[in-house]
């Protein structure tokens, strides 16, 4: 076998092993498998090619088989079957922890691109929107529900790689399709208009124009802020229009992290597949903003991530690419 064949195999396995561990981590991150915590994700992948490696070994003694007599889809079904298995410990593990999270808890943010990437199908499925009702399904559910959506696996495929019932599988995925349906918006403006509005956010939050701001934002918007208990965020849901507008204003006001509001530095990027706001200061990233919109551009939710445990992949600078609509 040439070393070129090898290197091809090496590659398709590397492919498939951070495609399918989307689908128990949940958190659309092409680099890191999009994974909440990268940290996770790099446990999942060493444990994922130990396991394939010796399940590999033990197929191949068994049946005399070579590594290069295996077919994609039997690798395929290996990788998706340890990777699956290994992620949905991890969300189980999350979960638990989850339970005494100080204040809201929202997915770790990641800086993107517009371009098309090969494993990732598209900005919704990373988007902070998606991530949050994604997160509120159970573990099952949410490795179903990936691996069918955006994966477009067979459910005979996904009960094989979750060790489950073809009728279990089912059953999974309906109540997650629903589940999605009920509370992801059915329509948002388009991603010119998302941006446009973005950018008078931009503007008028960091000029402290609170009527300007409440132009933009949709009567019953709720703003959440995940801190973590690490730094000083509000740890309840702020709702209403003029409560919102007000809370940005203020940044612009106080001292937040030891950072005085003329060192504080705002700038727009793309987050999560869509327009967002960073705020750095004394060189280090102190939070990020993205948005949801409804269908006539109003911002109907913002999600304020300042945990700097959630941060590092942003302020690591690597834009991860992401197809957009």
């Amino acid at each position: 076998m040439s070393a070129q064949h090898e290197a091809d195999r090496a590659t398709t396995h590397r492919v498939l092993i951070l495609g399918a561990g989307y689908a128990g981590m949940a958190a659309a991150i092409q680099l890191a498998a999009r994974a909440k915590r990268r940290e996770d994700v790099q446990v999942t992948l060493v444990n994922a090619r130990e396991r394939f490696t010796e399940r590999l070994r033990l197929h191949m003694t068994a049946t005399g088989q070579q590594s290069a007599e295996l077919s994609i889809p039997q690798l395929e079904a290996y990788l998706t079957r340890i990777v699956s298995n290994l992620a949905l410990e991890q969300l189980r593990s999350t979960r638990y922890k989850r339970e005494t999270y100080v204040g809201p808890w929202l997915p770790e943010p990641i800086l993107t691109s517009g371009d098309t990437a090969e494993v990732v199908t598209g900005a919704e499925s990373v988007s902070m929107a998606m991530l949050v009702v994604l997160e509120t399904l159970s573990p099952l559910e949410r490795a179903v529900f990936v691996l069918k959506e955006v994966f477009a696996f067979s459910h005979a495929e996904i009960a094989e790689a979750v060790e489950r019932s073809e009728t279990a599988v089912r059953q999974a995925a309906h109540r997650a399709r629903e589940h999605v349906r009920a509370r992801r918006s059915r329509f948002t403006a388009d991603r010119s208009r998302r941006r446009e509005v973005t950018e008078r956010f931009f503007a008028a939050a960091t000029g402290g124009d609170v009527n300007a701001l409440m132009e933009l934002l949709f009567p019953d918007v709720t703003l959440w802020t995940d801190g973590g208990g690490k730094v000083r965020q509000a740890l309840r849901p702020v709702v209403g229009a003029q409560t919102v507008a007000a809370w940005f204003v203020a940044i612009g006001t106080v001292t937040y992290q030891g950072i005085e509001p003329a060192d504080m530095n705002a700038e727009l990027v793309e987050i999560n597949g869509g327009p967002g706001m960073l705020f750095s200061g004394l060189g280090r990233v102190i939070a990020t903003v993205t948005f949801d919109f409804d269908a006539d551009g109003r911002i109907t939710a913002i999600h304020n991530v300042a945990n700097p445990e959630k941060l590092q992949a942003i302020a690591d600078g690597t834009a991860h690419d992401v197809g957009t609509r």
